[in-house]
């Protein structure tokens, strides 16, 4: 992607999520130079989202733990990197009050959907990376993770107690039996008391515009969001 095109996806991104924010050519540019030790949130779930990565992953040292009302009245400013290029302390953002848990990490996402032109039940799995921010929840599938190759799977959740419910959109390979159809719908999900799965029905729309349905489930395998465990987990679950 470009710099406009990357600003231009941020921008979108904020948008989805309900928190618009002003991501400009020059704010990429200064991202890329390390002129930015920590993004204020609003950037950095709009980077996570867009990137499929923990901001850790990007270079950044953290998040602005508070956002800072600026002269354009959008926020402060993203913490500078000190001219030793040693970042300034960052705090962690802080949990949603109704979030009673903390989801961010790689999880197994499994669902099942029948094929009427085939006639069959199937099970896709993927591997996917959940990151966190108060109750909301973006999931995206690691590159090489799919039972299916080639079909990345994202989701954006919203957390509200042991409920999950949000969007799912995935694109199928090119030169698979969907020749590259993208499908989207919604899903909800409760949470198990021990926080480590999810288990619930997605729906959404079939090859033929008709409407279905079926299980889907998350189940919880690392907190670890390193790019060490990322690599470990970047292949077809078993």
């Amino acid at each position: 992607m470009s710099q406009d095109d990357f600003a231009r996806a941020i921008r979108d991104a904020g948008q989805r999520a309900g928190q618009p924010n002003d991501a400009t050519k020059r704010l990429v540019q200064r991202w890329e130079a390390g002129d930015v030790a920590a993004p204020r949130p609003v950037y950095a779930r709009a980077l996570e989202s867009v990137t499929g990565l923990p901001i850790a992953s990007l270079g950044f040292a953290g998040i602005v733990p508070t956002a800072r009302v600026g002269e354009d009245g959008h926020g402060g400013h993203d913490v500078q990197a000190s001219v030793e290029g040693v970042a300034p302390p960052v705090a962690a953002a802080s949990a949603h009050p109704d979030t009673r848990a903390t989801y961010s990490g790689v999880w197994l996402s499994r669902y099942e959907y029948y094929s009427s032109g085939r006639d069959t039940t199937y099970v896709c799995q993927h591997h996917v990376v959940v990151l966190q921010h108060g109750n909301r929840l973006t999931v995206r599938s690691l590159p090489s993770a799919s039972t299916n190759p080639d079909s990345p799977l994202t989701m954006d959740l919203t957390v509200d107690g042991s409920v999950v419910t949000g969007t799912w959109v995935e694109q199928t390979a090119t030169d698979g039996y969907y020749r590259g159809a993208r499908y989207h719908g919604a899903v909800q999900l409760l949470v198990e008391p021990t926080g480590r799965r999810m288990a619930g029905k997605w729906v959404g729309f079939g090859k033929d515009m008709d409407i279905n349905t079926g299980p889907w489930e998350l189940v919880f395998r690392d907190a670890s969001t390193t790019q060490a465990t990322l690599a470990r987990y970047n292949r077809p679950p078993e």
